[in-house]
């Protein structure tokens, strides 16, 4: 119990974060007590090091360049854009924020999607006037879409890029698979969205009062290098994943280029971006949460914990595909609603890959499941993630408060209907797509 008891003691100080205490520091100090007390080990910290200094370097520089191009006005830009296709009209304009919410998620990270677009879009439903209830839905929206649809690539999530880095899974492949069923949880985000908000966000707006997406730029020659720097960047993750390159040096090399533009150390004229500012609102504590956290967790694993789920994950196997994609999938889920996806990923992950006699089909299932039930898990409770507790701090800086008790009434309703809908793409989907394939 004493591994249990230090776990729970570091989640507890992660999401109170008393006297704003980082969460790095949080997690670091469980790692060390578990070190002092010999639930883990010295050469515990290689091995934990090993899985997530990729997925950790990665996200940081995902975010840099999110915050550059923020900056620079772009996802302003496109905001003010899609509140000009909606024609005046809040039933359209609402699966169109989705849709812009789900192309963020995936190039941009789910944390950039909620953290960015989220206060962008309230200032825009400010400006047209919304009641409060219709503005609500536009925000639950923009929260919610994040997490549902930032599965498709391995970048779109920390939650992916810590699997695929435990299970060697290449990005073509990873995309493979998971394009389709992100396209699946799009789809069912657009329906249960539609259906829960559809009236309340049915409301007629005046598109004369929007400002000028040409407005939102504040850095044009950023702006104008940003189409093509995100599309070589793109296309390199993919060029460079046969390889074995790790998506982190292509990330921190689209990163790098993005801070040069800025700070005019490429290109012409006096810098417009602040980038000590970009670099200072670098999520940094994350590299020293992600190492400390997982070794909190790996102390589990030592303690025999993760057997617990190892044990459903078997009978689950034993039952086939469809049983393995849903079981795996709705466990991790529940995982991540009670004590936070980043620490349920590796639990789940650990648990998988020590199953005996699992053929390569459930192993994948099982894996894919896990990353869909961590991804999507997370919008049934506040706890679920660390994106969703400081996307629930925005909103009370900017005015709106949504209680913990509002957010599970709404998360409980408007979560199972997707995540059925991606597992069950997943246990058709992979047989088609085929091969367990690796690296």
């Amino acid at each position: 119990m004493l591994a249990l008891t230090i776990f729970i003691a570091t989640l507890v100080l992660v999401i109170w974060q008393p006297r704003g205490l980082g969460i790095g520091w949080s997690a670091m100090a469980g790692a060390v007590v578990d070190l002092a007390l010999g639930v883990i080990h010295w050469r515990n910290i290689p091995t934990v090091w090993h899985i997530v200094w990729n997925a950790t370097f990665t996200f940081v520089a995902l975010i840099v360049i999110s915050l550059v191009l923020d900056e620079a006005g772009f996802f302003r830009w496109a905001a003010l854009h899609v509140a000009r296709w909606g024609r005046g009209r809040g039933r359209l304009l609402l699966p169109l924020i989705v849709l812009l919410g789900a192309a963020i998620a995936a190039v941009f990270a789910n944390d950039g999607a909620a953290l960015l677009l989220t206060p962008i879009m309230m200032a825009v439903l400010a400006g047209l006037e919304f009641p409060p209830a219709a503005a609500l839905a536009f925000i639950i929206a923009t929260g919610f879409v994040a997490d549902t649809t930032s599965l498709p690539l391995v970048i779109s999530n920390l939650v992916n890029i810590v699997s695929a880095n435990y299970f060697q899974i290449g990005f073509n492949r990873y995309a493979a698979v998971m394009v389709p069923i992100d396209l699946v949880s799009l789809i069912a985000t657009l329906a249960v969205l539609g259906v829960m908000f559809g009236r309340t966000a049915n409301r007629r707006y005046d598109v004369d009062a929007l400002d000028t997406p040409a407005s939102a730029i504040h850095d044009a020659q950023v702006f104008r290098a940003a189409w093509p720097v995100l599309l070589v960047l793109l296309a390199a993750y993919f060029i460079t994943a046969p390889f074995g390159v790790p998506v982190s040096f292509v990330t921190i090399i689209g990163a790098v280029v993005l801070l040069a533009l800025a700070g005019r150390v490429i290109g012409r004229g006096a810098p417009v971006i602040d980038v000590r500012h970009v670099l200072r609102g670098a999520p940094w504590q994350v590299v020293v949460f992600s190492l400390g956290m997982y070794l909190v967790v790996y102390g589990l694993r030592n303690a025999g914990l993760t057997d617990d789920v190892g044990d459903a994950l078997r009978v689950f196997a034993r039952h086939g595909l469809w049983a393995a994609s849903l079981g795996t999938g709705i466990l991790a889920a529940v995982l991540s609603s009670v004590m936070n996806n980043m620490p349920s990923v590796l639990i789940g992950a650990l648990a998988i890959n020590h199953l005996p006699n699992v053929t390569p089909q459930i192993h994948d299932a099982m894996v894919y499941a896990n990353v869909i039930g961590c991804d999507l898990g997370p919008k049934f409770t506040p706890i679920g993630s660390l994106a969703t507790l400081l996307w629930l701090h925005v909103l009370a800086r900017k005015g709106t408060t949504i209680t913990w008790g509002q957010y599970m009434r709404i998360g409980l309703v408007i979560t199972p209907p997707v995540l059925l809908a991606a597992l069950a793409a997943l246990a058709l989907w992979l047989p088609i797509v085929g091969g367990a394939g690796h690296g």
